[in-house]
């Protein structure tokens, strides 16, 4: 039995990662500079940690920048950019089934809780028993850290959860974490390893949650 639905936040809910990279990238060419999208796909689903972008550009021109100017206005375009995106294809009906069928509904980003409750609430999507982000653990994905610490506050055993994710260190997180994990690839994830996910699916419109449900229990011990 299913008995709670975590979702993953950027790139599962909203596709927020080519809005990020895109408003660096604007920045890096503003200073002569290029920002590959071909590495930034490798950092895709890693904590904040893992790269400085800002740090990154410094050690490039050889000087020091004004960085808080170079933040508000990459905050600035990042905004414009994130906030007239779409809900992913799937996301609301996976969210209002799993309300109907009873089961908890979590959230476990390595994103700010700023920013992840600040797009819920813009989004009017709420419903959740718990929301774990980045400075709620010790490490972020793709340590178990916060799957784990997602069930303890649901109040579910791993075997009864499923996890949404669209990057390889999300599933690797989840899986880790002893979830069911179903994998929707993102635009900058398409080419991410996802074979350790348990059902690999182009969109959340593919499936219904009630049919991943009983993929669960007939797979379950």
């Amino acid at each position: 039995m299913v008995r709670a639905l975590v979702f993953d936040f950027d790139g599962l809910i909203l596709d927020t990662e080519v809005p990020v990279y895109q408003a660096w990238a604007e920045v890096y060419e503003q200073h002569g500079e290029r920002l590959p999208l071909e590495f930034w796909t490798t950092i895709v689903g890693h904590g904040v940690s893992t790269f400085d972008a800002m740090a990154e550009l410094e050690r490039r021109v050889g000087r020091n920048l004004d960085r808080e100017a170079i933040r508000a206005a990459h905050r600035r375009r990042e905004a414009e950019l994130v906030n007239a995106l779409p809900i992913a294809p799937g996301v609301l009906a996976w969210h209002q089934e799993a309300i109907e069928m009873g089961a908890r509904l979590g959230l476990a980003s390595n994103s700010s809780r700023r920013w992840v409750v600040g797009h819920l609430e813009r989004l009017g999507l709420d419903g959740w028993r718990c929301i774990r982000c980045a400075e709620d653990v010790a490490e972020a994905k793709p340590a178990p850290d916060l799957y784990l610490s997602v069930l303890q506050c649901l109040g579910v055993s791993a075997s009864e959860a499923v996890a949404v994710e669209d990057s390889a260190a999300g599933v690797q997180s989840a899986r880790a974490a002893g979830l069911y994990v179903v994998a929707v690839p993102s635009t900058l994830t398409a080419n991410h390893d996802l074979s350790g996910a348990d059902l690999l699916l182009r969109s959340l419109a593919d499936a219904t949650l009630g049919e991943v449900a009983a993929r669960v229990v007939r797979n379950r011990p």
